[in-house]
């Protein structure tokens, strides 16, 4: 007796073989990473990095500390407080740039004038008129996750299908629904996308303020105390607080593909 294949099967195969493969290329690519570092740290090629197994021993063993948990989850509160705000800030702001030329063209000084400031420069004034730490590291991550969401959420309304918006005006439906049935759904993608790029800018702002600053918690604060250390022991901190900060990147941006992959589906269909 013969087993039938579905096509969905045959599908499948395919798929998970190139999944395979990706994995494993990525897998050869970060055991290459760690090999190359454990030799230039063991053989004293490079005098201050510490062998790769001593590091990654001292990123574990910060996963049960107290204090450092402390510091990680004063960074992931910033972070996690000021996306969305950057988000309900700059998505309706792009929504009127990208669909009102006239406001888009008042208003193109102010966005070009703004955009290109560091964010970092404006952190004495964030403190000025916000004394709380975590509010001033709020503001700053709101300041600057908002470019990438706004100008990505300005464009993607241009791009709308122009003859989409003009049959559902055909059938009487007013501009609002225009909005809704058609505009947001095509921009959407694009809108995540933006979304996804400033969560990166949120974790880098709010590391930065941190160790400008000199707060009391903050994987940035915790680096400033690592730092300020002597010997090989004080370099492993640095490294593994890094680590941190690098898979916290990581595991974000794996999530917000993940969401993007399901919630849009049909775009790469």
């Amino acid at each position: 007796m013969t087993a039938t294949v579905t096509p969905a099967r045959r599908e499948r195969a395919p798929l998970a073989r190139t999944r395979l493969v990706k994995f494993a290329r990525h897998a050869a690519g970060v055991a290459g990473f760690l090999l190359v570092w454990q030799f230039l740290g063991a053989s004293g090629a490079i005098k201050w990095l510490p062998p790769a197994v001593d590091t990654l021993a001292r990123t574990v063993a910060l996963a049960v500390d107290p204090e450092f948990l402390d510091h990680l989850l004063g960074t992931l509160t910033a972070a996690i407080v000021g996306l969305p705000l950057a988000v309900l800030v700059a998505v309706p702001i792009g929504l009127v740039l990208g669909t009102v030329p006239v406001v888009e063209e008042m208003t193109r000084v102010f966005v070009e004038f703004l955009r290109p400031i560091p964010s970092v420069a404006l952190i004495p004034l964030a403190l000025f008129f916000f004394p709380s730490e975590l509010n001033a590291k709020v503001a700053l991550i709101v300041f600057a996750a908002s470019w990438p969401i706004l100008i990505n959420t300005m464009y993607a309304m241009r791009d709308v299908d122009p003859v989409s918006k003009e049959t559902l005006r055909t059938f009487g439906f007013g501009a609002g629904a225009v909005l809704w049935r058609v505009s947001l759904p095509s921009a959407a993608p694009f809108i995540a996308t933006g979304v996804r790029l400033a969560a990166s800018i949120t974790l880098i702002l709010a590391i930065s303020v941190e160790y400008i600053v000199g707060g009391s918690t903050g994987i940035g604060s915790f680096l400033i105390q690592a730092s300020t250390g002597i010997g090989a022991d004080a370099m492993i901190d640095v490294l593994a607080a890094l680590l941190w900060a690098g898979f916290l990147g990581l595991v974000v941006n794996m999530v917000l593909v993940r969401a993007e992959r399901r919630l849009f589906r049909w775009r790469t269909t």
